[in-house]
């Protein structure tokens, strides 16, 4: 099977290694994975600032770069959710390409449940963890099950569910910068859930959520973790 990836800002910015893990994942379920290089963002920071006709030549250069690809896997349910869910608002005047587009593009944990119907990727990770429902993941793209039932295959990690999983965790984007208080709380909130949970680790499908997270963590020198489930199920091998 041949998959494209679409490697988020966050990750080709910040987190480099994330990527470079969900393509030995999937070379070894026998994808044959191309990238484009050529590729940028996928217009959703604009669209969430109200920037929608900003966002419409992002969007568009975003479809041209991955057009001739059966599968594009992304390791983010929230640019995979915004794609799916408001590129045929921005790209009006191309609707049914767009809607098309969106079909084969899938979030990760999706991808290797759904698609390759792979529940155990042979990783081993040994620990508590417990899983963050991301917003983009749970309520754009409905991904609540898939990655439980790969993190239930780890081997040496036992998944404990933390209360309120499927609350937000505060970072929104911009949402974080404008109010910012609210935003710390909520993180806070989200930290100390999982924490009494007795997890050494907060694994989720979004670094933007991740990396909220963590700078609440580290500020606080709280003795927990946070993980990309690629990088949790890529480990061990």
């Amino acid at each position: 099977m041949q998959v494209s990836v679409f490697i988020p800002c966050f990750v080709d910015q910040l987190f480099p290694q994330t990527g470079f893990n969900m393509v030995k994942v999937l070379e070894k379920f026998g994808c044959t994975v191309k990238y484009n290089p050529n590729q940028t963002c996928c217009g959703q920071p604009a669209f969430n600032a109200g920037y929608w006709s900003d966002c419409k030549p992002v969007a568009s250069k975003f479809m041209n770069d991955l057009a001739d690809a059966e599968y594009i896997v992304a390791p983010s349910g929230s640019c995979v959710g915004f794609v799916r869910n408001y590129y045929e608002r921005v790209l009006e005047d191309n609707q049914a390409a767009a809607v098309n587009f969106g079909k084969g593009l899938f979030e990760f944990s999706e991808f290797l449940t759904n698609v390759l119907q792979i529940t155990d990727a042979g990783a081993t990770r040994h620990g508590v963890a417990t899983y963050h429902d991301a917003c983009g993941a749970l309520r754009e793209c409905r991904i609540k099950e898939a990655p439980r039932k790969l993190l239930a295959q780890v081997k040496g990690l036992e998944l404990r569910e933390a209360p309120d999983c499927e609350t937000c965790c505060g970072f929104g984007g911009t949402f974080a910068v404008k109010y910012e208080p609210i935003s710390i709380a909520m993180g806070e909130q989200k930290v100390l859930n999982a924490m009494n949970t007795g997890a050494d680790f907060i694994i989720s499908t979004d670094w933007s959520c991740l990396m909220h997270l963590d700078g609440y963590i580290r500020k606080k020198g709280y003795p927990i973790q946070t993980l990309h489930i690629v990088d949790v199920l890529a480990s061990g091998w």
